[in-house]
């Protein structure tokens, strides 16, 4: 089986898709998905599916759902097979179980290679964690779930995931800067600012990128029109640390260039207390 959870919901067996179209079992797979191995307790379905708010017939509903999922299951397995969709969607203790490898769901591998990507980060293999990181995003074909619709604890799911989607951008970033990668950064970070317009993070690496182009004026001119947005909508001056970056390159200070940066570390922190 080949589950896909990054982008629009994909669960297949032998090239067979198994995704319902109606929304509630599809629900209950992409949960079950992204527990793999692990049991999914039967309140935690029923709260997904009705909230806090399940009819009478809740659990009689819920056992159809499951049945209507081991059913595509069995006709894209096929007569014969070894276990059967029982052994795959089992019902266990107060829940159900999809028994598959973890490795079988996009989610998981995306981690592990997010993981290392970070651990090379962390040790200043660069071109390792740059590889790493890569590899782990081109894993996303689009928004988490963007298929599905989601429940209360599907919402809370999928912001994890765009959440650990930013921050692995982020860290991939941080990557090219330090492999000195600044020009080629140019379009992607002018794009990630625009749609996240107060997160300093990714400012501070669209003005070292710029500074580092030959382009100190537009370093700065990104720096004002974040403060005016952070000051207009927030009321809050920028953090200490992006200040700190501002004044550095106001002062042309030689740490920003490539080969005096840190060789750990995130740009946002390249001046940090």
């Amino acid at each position: 089986m080949k589950i896909r959870i990054l982008g629009p919901l994909s669960a297949e067996v032998d090239g067979d898709s198994i995704v319902p179209t109606a929304a509630k079992p599809r629900q209950i797979l992409a949960l079950l998905a992204l527990h793999p191995g692990r049991v999914m307790p039967v309140p935690t379905l029923m709260e997904e599916i009705w909230g806090q708010n399940p009819p009478a017939s809740a659990l009689t509903t819920l056992q159809t759902y499951i049945l209507q999922l081991r059913r595509r299951l069995g006709t894209a397995m096929g007569p014969g097979r070894p276990g059967g969709a029982k052994e795959v969607l089992t019902t266990r203790h107060g829940g159900y179980l999809l028994q598959v490898p973890p490795e079988c769901v996009d989610v998981n591998a995306y981690e592990s290679l997010v993981g290392r990507g970070q651990r090379a980060f962390e040790a200043g293999d660069d071109r390792t964690a740059a590889d790493l990181l890569r590899e782990g995003l081109a894993l996303w074909r689009g928004p988490a779930l963007v298929d599905v619709r989601v429940g209360p604890v599907l919402e809370i799911e999928v912001l994890r995931l765009e959440a650990s989607r930013l921050v692995a951008v982020e860290r991939r970033i941080d990557v090219d800067l330090r492999l000195g990668r600044h020009t080629e950064l140019l379009a992607e970070l002018t794009e990630l600012t625009a749609r996240q317009p107060q997160h300093e993070g990714l400012h501070s690496q669209l003005m070292v990128a710029l500074y580092r182009s030959g382009r100190q004026a537009t370093a700065l001119d990104v720096y004002r029109r974040l403060r005016q947005r952070l000051i207009g909508d927030l009321g809050v001056e920028p953090s200490p640390q992006l200040q700190r970056l501002h004044q550095a390159m106001l002062t042309v200070d030689p740490a920003l260039d490539v080969a005096a940066g840190p060789k750990r570390g995130s740009t946002f922190d390249l001046y940090a207390a």
